[in-house]
């Protein structure tokens, strides 16, 4: 058997070429014929006394397209190793005009997408923005508007007053069709806010859309549903098909709405309430910036780390992989996305082992755990803890193990997160929460 490697000129592609002679196959061919006569039952023959002749050409072919194969995926897999080749996804077999009745010698050639050395951006030479937020009086306001709305008791009169909701059907004033789905806070209407009073299932308002709402593009776009781009575009009239009115009262702050929204003696005082709100405001706010935080090292991880990448030979090994499931035309489409997270996970794999980053058994199960006891609201207890674990060791066995490679790999890239954030400038930016969700409004 003979191997070579014939890298082209970028460095980035190859040609793998296995040179097998009958010498490479025909032992290991041959053991199995000899197995086959023993164990063939053919009609006319005794057990055993099958002819090899006759063995052979009724098996030989397939035998022999079986341990060729074979031989190919170790010696391909082994070369590999030995000389420590870093390829993108797998080898890929060319077309090989192969004639196994004719032929004794046989070449097979694949290609290879090769992926070169890199090295990470220095330590401290990459900066990101933290943002604090800082909770307004707005944001808190319209937290309480939503818990009202959720634990308020609801009604659907016939006609509308002042701070209702309006369910019904939005379009501009000149289309056709019914239009999309809304929901209308009157209370967030700025300007001619008398015209959605006494309105009744049935009814159309014709009104200014934008003037309606003071311009403010973030609140036309959590009316409307639009895009960033479709809310700061609106202009003219548009009009509202009522189908129903919504109206709600706003529960007293008393223990019973304390208990409903953070259960059964959490806060015990419309005080206790209160901070618990800021509290629990504040954590989601934080938690997003963090989130935030890790987008922006990715990207800036990305920006700044030189890798090649084997383009044509990507393409080729996404078409394969996804087969039935990508066209040519989708893979070019989306190719830059195909090849920031090829690269993001190049990057990752190299801090994972640079760092020596590694994920226990238990970090795993642990995870699951508190996963299990989140999605019941409950806390973990001696008495709770038995069972607990039970259910997260049965649902990571489920999938084939595919839930714990899931929960391995999110945990992995936590580690990561952490890990690269310990190496980059993280700047602390000031900014109102009002001013968050509009820089961060997707």
């Amino acid at each position: 058997m003979d191997i070579t490697l014939d890298k082209k000129d970028d460095q980035l592609n190859a040609i793998l070429t296995v040179n097998l002679t009958e010498a490479d196959y025909a032992p290991a061919v041959d053991a199995k014929l000899k197995g086959y006569s023993k164990k063939a039952q053919i009609k006319g023959f005794r057990p055993g006394k099958v002819p090899a002749t006759l063995v052979r050409k009724m098996y030989g072919k397939g035998i022999l397209a079986d341990e060729i194969n074979a031989l190919l995926g170790k010696a391909v897999d082994g070369y590999i190793k030995e000389n420590d080749l870093k390829i993108l996804g797998e080898p890929l077999p060319m077309s090989n005009n192969i004639d196994l009745d004719a032929q004794k010698d046989f070449a097979f050639q694949f290609e290879l997408g090769l992926l070169p050395n890199f090295e990470l951006p220095a330590d401290q030479s990459i900066s990101v923005d933290r943002h604090k937020v800082d909770l307004d009086e707005n944001t808190l306001n319209e937290t309480y508007e939503q818990i009202g709305r959720q634990f308020g008791e609801t009604s659907e009169p016939e006609a509308s007053e002042a701070g209702d909701y309006i369910f019904g059907k939005l379009k501009k004033a000149e289309e056709e069709g019914e239009g999309r789905q809304v929901l209308l806070p009157t209370n967030k209407v700025t300007k001619g806010a008398d015209k959605f009073v006494g309105v009744k299932a049935g009814d159309v308002v014709t009104f200014d859309l934008k003037d309606s709402f003071g311009g403010d593009a973030t609140a036309i776009r959590n009316f409307t549903g639009f895009s960033k781009e479709e809310a700061a575009a609106v202009e003219g009239d548009y009009t509202l098909t009522v189908e129903k009115v919504n109206r709600t009262v706003t529960p007293e702050h008393n223990q019973e709405l304390f208990d409903k929204v953070f259960g059964k003696d959490i806060v015990t005082s419309k005080e206790e309430y209160d901070e618990k709100i800021r509290g629990t405001v504040q954590e989601n706010y934080d938690r997003e910036a963090d989130n935030l935080v890790s987008r922006q090292i990715i990207d800036k991880m990305l920006e700044n780390t030189t890798i090649e990448i084997p383009k044509e030979f990507f393409k080729k090994w996404l078409l394969r992989a996804n087969e039935g499931k990508l066209t040519p035309e989708q893979i070019d489409e989306h190719y830059d996305d195909y090849e920031k997270e090829l690269k993001w996970s190049l990057i990752r794999n190299k801090v994972v082992e640079e760092q020596g980053l590694k994920v226990e058994n238990e970090e795993i199960v642990d995870r699951t755990m508190q996963k299990i006891l989140g999605q019941f609201n409950m806390e973990m207890t001696p008495e709770l803890e038995e069972s607990v674990r039970g259910f997260a060791d049965n649902f990571l066995r489920q999938e084939n193990g595919k839930n714990y490679v899931q929960e391995y790999e999110a945990i992995l890239a936590e580690k990561v997160l952490e890990n690269l954030r310990g190496k980059v400038v993280v700047n602390d930016n000031p900014i109102t929460a009002e001013d968050f969700r509009n820089q961060n409004a997707g």
